[in-house]
């Protein structure tokens, strides 16, 4: 029977993507082959249990809500998260998956939304980007630039212009919480003109004081 090591289920509202502030139902898989340097949810690399996906199924209908989000840690990383995305389809749920831009997405269920990361170097893991994953992206995904400084802005806009992102898919920019100001990056995307949609993490906005459950 499939299973997956599961952090955590909880109800919040969509804190980044397209998706922004709608309720969703999350589930964060435990493990991330990464070591991102701002990472921030650090502590699902090793905390979780397995779940059966009919028992993570189970909780996620208990929830209420017709938007989920199979988050991490670094989901992709385990062989059964295709096949639950395949089961929360069939379910009629929208799906989205948020992914480090590490792993391929050649297994991702065609209808699921991608929100794929694009690590910058100041991550410390743009080194461990799976390129080839430019080649699968469609209109409905989306890719994200989290930047830390300027340094970061340029290699993403590098990256963007290279590989035409923009004309093929929804490109969002957030920035790392405390370590850049958030006009900063704004007045940057603005004088370049830029076909982007900038964004803040709704959750630490909202629940500053909370690293979980949100």
């Amino acid at each position: 029977m499939h299973k997956l090591k599961v952090c955590e289920i909880f109800l919040s509202l969509q804190g980044e993507s397209s998706f922004v502030g709608l309720p969703c139902a999350f589930v964060r898989a435990s493990g991330c082959p990464l070591d991102c340097s701002w990472c921030d949810t650090d502590y699902a690399k090793q905390e979780g249990r397995d779940m059966l996906l009919e028992e993570i199924l189970g909780r996620v209908a208990s929830l209420g809500v017709g938007l989920v989000e199979l988050t991490g840690g670094e989901p992709l990383a385990q062989a059964s998260a295709p096949r639950l995305l395949e089961m929360f389809l069939q379910e009629g749920y929208t799906v989205l998956l948020e992914t480090s831009g590490a792993m391929s997405l050649a297994p991702v269920p065609e209808d699921v939304y991608v929100v794929m990361d694009l690590k910058c170097p100041s991550s410390g893991m743009h080194g461990r980007m799976h390129w080839p994953n430019l080649q699968m992206l469609r209109p409905h995904h989306e890719v994200k630039f989290v930047v830390a400084g300027r340094a970061d802005y340029d290699y993403a806009l590098d990256v963007m212009e290279r590989h035409a992102l923009t004309e093929r898919t929804q490109v969002l920019f957030s920035c790392v919480h405390g370590t850049v100001a958030p006009r900063e990056v704004a007045e940057w995307i603005l004088r370049d003109r830029l076909p982007v949609r900038f964004q803040l993490p709704l959750h630490k906005e909202l629940w500053p004081e909370s690293r979980r459950g949100v």
